[in-house]
């Protein structure tokens, strides 16, 4: 038999929400010492709730008809004390879980962040930052409204209404029956509306996560979108992204309000059916007014925790959908790892080799071929060429973001994948043409790789890069708060606490990526002197833009297409008249004539 494709892929829907339930049930494992005595609450609150309405029936038909005021007062004071004990439960479980369910959450965002901090470059490479900040807050607070604050009521109700269930059959069993007529109906409506909200809630999270990307990538390049007249351009696509985050929400909140008038619906039938039929068991003797009087009162109590169940299970397909992202983003293959018991990287000398190395970020598509160098300790190797031609990709290698396709780079003869990344890149210093400051004092951006500095070391290295002067004359000096991005320090005032960063750790091995680009004259000189400072006696690797600043580089690697196509000092490649003196010559503006 053929089964259609609709059928199939309503089964991979169900599959699917199940499989993301028992995964986000494997969170409650550090609980499960704790989740008894909340079950112990939900069980006493249950209780209360299925024992009043027969007590209440009792007394209509064996104290009030009597006339057995003592009696009556006896059990209005039970009745007292089993509300009271219900109270004490319920307040109790929902103290409970909801301390349970807020750790879980936060455990939940501490995975999400530190999945993130754990991933490849690779995968930054095809993610927006938003969407990104969207799984981390809105997705997890999505999951927090649906069962963070309702998730105990939820529990309770659910007790509530098989004591319920199991009172209406025990006292009446014809009652209890057609009470339960109208459950078939509510789980058919209950599925039908949730399988038309689960699509449209799967829209709204994914909407969301454009809109937090489009809103981030804009709010940055506030100053770009003036300076290019794209204001407008810009609100018109965040006002079509907003609209679209905005039908998907009124789709589902329409799916939602006409799904709790249907089950009043139901209820107000199911009430109504009862009365009839339990007034003529009533007339007829077949049934004493105290059990319709419990009766109509535990069909009340009956479709209550049934809206509120059935509610919850609409609102929990949004929260389903957040989970489906969440856990999607947790499933991202992680960072390169760490090979099995890898060493710890020695103490390095700074001799750094390139043995036939191939790489690509994509399959079948390589951007470096055939690459071999061999850089001596101490010495200054300059990478020049056009964007894209693949210097910054050697750098990556060298700090082992991406593992070599095929070859290897090693670091005084050891192989960079044997070896564990943190010991790696401890030793090795990074100074970017475009460095990021975080928001934090100066001191504390200043030792950014190494925490535990003293004040004293980071002052030593503030004045190696020529910047303990500036810093002093801050209001707070040292301690003066940076806003986001190192704001409001200028381009090179952020340069040179960049370079104190660099020498406070001391690398063996230093990367400078055109550290004096985007600065102006003044600055540039306290940069040059202070860089001169850091390369002294270090190996380094300076990918260079402006040719200039590479005069003085012990080997010049020209790189084209990800081949190197010439290396040499850069007298000796200006003497050559090729591709580096074509570059040189057409940075001055004229031709360079042949050094003697």
């Amino acid at each position: 038999m053929r089964v259609s494709q609709p059928v199939i892929a309503s089964e991979q829907k169900v599959s699917q929400q199940l499989s993301t339930f028992r995964r986000f049930l494997q969170y409650f494992r550090p609980y499960r010492r704790e989740l008894p005595i909340a079950f112990l609450c939900i069980l006493i609150g249950a209780a209360s709730q299925a024992f009043g309405p027969f007590f209440i029936g009792w007394s209509i038909d064996h104290l009030i008809a009597q006339g057995n005021q003592q009696g009556l007062l006896l059990l209005l004071g039970l009745l007292a004390g089993i509300y009271f004990a219900g109270v004490f439960a319920i307040r109790a479980q929902i103290l409970r879980i909801g301390s349970i369910m807020q750790r879980l959450l936060a455990q939940l965002r501490q995975d999400i962040f530190t999945k993130i901090q754990s991933l490849p470059l690779s995968f930054f490479d095809r993610s927006e930052a938003g969407d990104l900040m969207s799984r981390l807050l809105n997705d997890v607070n999505t999951v927090n409204q649906a069962f963070g604050q309702t998730v105990a009521q939820m529990l309770g109700n659910l007790f509530s209404l098989v004591g319920i269930v199991i009172a209406m059959l025990f006292i009446n069993l014809q009652l209890g029956l057609l009470s339960n007529l109208a459950v078939p109906l509510m789980i058919f409506t209950t599925g039908l509306f949730a399988r038309w909200a689960r699509a449209r809630f799967r829209v709204t999270r994914q909407t969301i996560g454009e809109l937090s990307a489009k809103l981030e990538e804009d709010i940055g390049s506030v100053r770009e979108a003036q300076a290019f007249n794209r204001v407008s351009l810009n609100i018109a696509e965040f006002d079509a992204l907003n609209a679209a985050n905005r039908d998907a929400n009124v789709q589902a909140v329409a799916i939602t309000a006409a799904f709790l008038p249907s089950i009043d619906f139901l209820n107000t039938m199911a009430t109504a059916g009862v009365l009839a039929y339990g007034g003529y068991l009533a007339v007829t003797g077949a049934a004493t007014v105290g059990v319709v009087t419990s009766f109509l009162l535990y069909v009340q109590q009956f479709f209550r925790p049934i809206q509120i169940l059935s509610q919850f299970y609409t609102q929990a397909q949004s929260a389903f959908a957040g989970l489906e992202r969440i856990f999607q983003l947790l499933d991202e293959p992680a960072q390169l790892k760490d090979v099995p018991n890898a060493a710890l990287m020695p103490p390095l000398q700074g001799e750094v080799t390139f043995e036939a190395v191939e790489f690509g970020y994509h399959a079948n598509q390589l951007v470096l071929r055939g690459i071999n160098l061999r850089a001596a300790p101490g010495e200054m190797i300059a990478l020049v060429g056009q964007t894209g031609a693949g210097k910054s990709t050697i750098i990556n290698l060298i700090l082992r973001f991406y593992d070599v396709s095929r070859g290897a780079v090693k670091i005084d003869g050891v192989d960079v994948r044997s070896v564990t990344q943190a010991s790696l890149r401890r030793q090795i210093g990074i100074v970017l043409q475009d460095n990021i400051l975080f928001s934090g004092t100066v001191a504390e951006n200043i030792a950014f790789g190494d925490p535990q500095a003293s004040q004293a070391d980071i002052e030593a290295a503030a004045q190696a890069a020529n910047v303990h002067e500036f810093i002093i004359s801050l209001p707070q000096g040292y301690a003066t708060q940076l806003g986001e991005r190192g704001a409001p320090l200028s381009q090179g005032q952020r340069q040179l606490i960049s370079i104190a960063r660099a020498v406070l750790i001391d690398p063996r091995i230093l990367i400078l990526d055109e550290a004096t680009s985007s600065i102006d004259t003044r600055t540039e000189a306290l940069v040059q002197t202070a860089i001169a400072r850091l390369l002294k006696n270090r190996t380094s690797f300076v990918i260079a833009h402006r040719l200039s600043t590479v005069t003085q580089a012990d080997r010049v690697l020209v790189i084209q297409q990800g081949e190197i196509v010439e290396q040499g000092t850069h007298a000796e490649l200006i003497a050559k008249q090729g591709v580096y003196a074509n570059f040189y010559a057409l940075q001055l503006g004229a031709p360079v004539p042949a050094l003697g």
